[in-house]
């Protein structure tokens, strides 16, 4: 696991080596172990290539940039390639010679024999940059769920990359510009859809994509999509497709349990990652080293659930207990390390938490994915029940059913939101309201900028509406949702303590057979991930499988209301608030006041105006 950064530049009107360094530090804390550079020249045009490394696989000869035999092809590389041994044996036999055994090696063996079709066979999670001398090319690719990040900056002569925003920022002439479009999508989403960031002129390349840049021009491709983008034509029901889905994921951890590092699991006591620990459990001659997060406040906490895991597994196991004290000390910091508002309030126990692990090892397993391809938010039961709903007659719905249901106190949240849901007819509006966004009407009353119609469109929306909704909503998360909020966030968290983080649910080979059986096997009745808890069943106990998802959530609620009403007020009513502009005073005050008073739950939307604030003051936008 690493950070990567470089550029391509015509003529050099700039320290170009002093930048590539400075890029390179920017992103030092995603690879302390090690750091290394290319630079090179083809006739007017500068290339530059930096990596910092964190040492996982082949601690010895893994340095990069790592070239081919004749140093025509360099490579720096973020991630992991799981069944690069494979690769590496077809390769052999097909004349290629190894001087490592690093995965890295592999994937240069790869482009020289697939061209840029190489990165449909590797089986990981992985960015990387590839300049090949003899094309003249720069070859830019990222996985195909987005587990790492790529971001790019094209502006006169120069093209600029990197795992992290702040490294563009340091190249000369790069300033840090508020991106207004940007901003009005991350009311509508908390958090900014690709390809946008909320930096004008920088932007992500898409999960499952490449670019080739060549002699000035720069073009992109799409080779991967999620399955669940297209309806089920032909279901595909084996004999057991319980035990071929257990057979599948157990293999998904198997494979990523190669390290010749200390590694371990985080462990929040749920199905996901309790499942994550009891396979790992399987394949581990020592005890598998697990670490929890929890809360004083016993209602979010989910530690006693862990602690029962770690007991059965036999585990070494780490609980870590954080507080509302913990939330201010680190907040600017994590927007500093993510170089966005923090979506979630999640990230800091989150970034605690990596912290605490990588006292002792330097990669876990995470259950990350497994809600976004198995189907396991309240929001897949519901969505099925949008359209009854709205015939309905309107009176009904409007003057009875939704007021009413609104009047409920906060214990029947899940509820409201369903309702609040099922009210929106717009299907684009709908997916990110899920997650507790502003829909439209919503923003216009609140948000003083320019309104544009609808939410910001693209691959998210890209499947028929003859599809079914379980798969339609499946495949918004999995474009949007699950890359740009949930992956995001877990790669900046964890690698601010150089930690790696690997995800077994998110293995394209397990999404595909799961995508191809009938939807009743994700989603059965009220029953969510159904395949995961019949497997379950075998390795798990009932306790585990069957209590009510929690999920993970931070107290913010009651803190908003608390010791941290008072720094939530300062910042977005005081006087040195830079985002006041952005709102009409007298919705906010209102919002303010609903939530000080208990009278509404707005906790999600003051958390996305808090964290806009957060980001404009840390990065000295006005």
């Amino acid at each position: 696991m690493c950070g990567i950064a470089g550029y391509v530049v015509r003529g050099g009107h700039v320290d170009l080596t002093r930048s590539l360094a400075d890029m390179a530090l920017a992103i030092a804390h995603r690879g302390p172990d090690d750091a290394g550079f290319f630079e090179t020249g083809s006739g007017d045009w500068r290339i530059g290539l930096a990596h910092r490394r964190l040492s996982i696989i082949d601690l010895s000869t893994g340095h990069q940039p790592l070239g081919n035999e004749t140093g025509s092809i360099q490579i720096v590389f973020n991630g992991e390639i799981y069944n690069f041994e494979a690769l590496r044996e077809e390769l052999q036999a097909k004349g290629h010679c190894f001087a490592t055994r690093s995965d890295t090696e592999t994937i240069v063996h790869a482009y020289e024999e697939w061209g840029v079709s190489c990165v449909e066979r590797f089986r990981g999670m992985f960015a990387f940059a590839l300049w090949d001398a003899d094309r003249q090319r720069l070859f830019l690719a990222r996985d195909r769920f987005g587990k790492k990040p790529l971001y790019l900056y094209q502006a006169g002569d120069a093209l600029l990359f990197a795992s992290e925003i702040k490294s563009i920022l340091s190249f000369p002439g790069v300033k840090p510009e508020v991106d207004t479009a940007a901003v009005w999508d991350y009311f509508a989403y908390r958090y900014v859809p690709a390809p946008a960031t909320l930096f004008r002129g920088i932007r992500k390349l898409l999960p499952g994509s490449w670019a080739v840049w060549e002699r000035g021009i720069l073009r992109e491709h799409r080779y991967y999509y999620p399955p669940d983008r297209e309806p089920l034509a032909a279901p595909r029901i084996s004999d057991d497709p319980v035990g071929d889905f257990h057979a599948k994921l157990d293999e998904s951890v198997r494979i990523r349990m190669n390290a010749d590092v200390p590694f371990g699991a985080f462990l929040s006591g749920g199905l996901d990652s309790s499942s994550i620990v009891a396979l790992m459990s399987r394949h581990s001659a020592q005890p598998v080293k697990t670490f929890s997060v929890g809360f004083y406040e016993t209602a979010y906490s989910e530690l006693r659930y862990a602690h029962a895991v770690a007991e059965q597994f036999q585990t070494e196991h780490h609980e870590l207990v954080i507080t509302q004290s913990h939330l201010i000390e680190h907040l600017p910091k994590l927007v500093r390390f993510r170089d966005a508002p923090v979506a979630e309030p999640s990230d800091i126990p989150i970034y605690l938490l990596a912290l605490e692990a990588r006292g002792s090892v330097k990669m876990v397993l995470t259950g990350e994915g497994a809600d976004e391809i198995l189907g396991g938010y309240p929001k897949h039961v519901y969505e099925r029940y949008v359209q009854p709903y709205r015939r309905l007659p309107g009176p009904i719905r409007s003057a009875l059913l939704e007021p009413l249901v609104k009047a409920l106190p906060y214990r029947f949240r899940r509820a409201k939101i369903a309702l609040s849901n099922l009210a929106l007819g717009n299907f684009k509006e709908r997916m990110p309201h899920w997650f507790g966004a502003l829909n439209h009407d919503e923003r216009s009353r609140l948000i003083a900028l320019s309104s544009p119609n609808g939410v910001a469109g693209g691959d998210q929306f890209d499947t028929p509406e003859a599809n079914s909704d379980l798969r339609r909503i499946l495949y918004f998360d999995q474009t949007s949702w699950l890359p740009d909020n949930l992956l995001e966030r877990g790669d900046s968290m964890t690698m601010a303590a150089s930690l790696e983080a690997r995800m077994p649910f998110l293995d394209h080979e397990l999404a595909a057979m799961t995508s191809a059986l009938p939807d009743a096997f994700r989603v059965r009745g009220r029953d969510t991930k159904w395949i995961l808890r019949q497997a379950a069943r075998r390795f798990l106990p009932a306790a585990i499988i069957d209590r009510p998802k929690v999920g993970f959530r931070v107290p913010v609620n009651e803190w908003f209301r608390g010791e941290m009403k008072d720094y939530l007020h300062d910042h977005l009513t005081g006087p040195d608030s830079r985002t006041a502009g952005y709102y009409r005073c007298d919705v906010l005050h209102k919002v303010l006041a609903e939530h000080a008073a208990g009278r509404h739950n707005h906790e999600k939307l003051l958390w996305c105006l808090l964290n806009l604030e957060i980001w404009k003051r840390e990065y000295g936008l006005t």
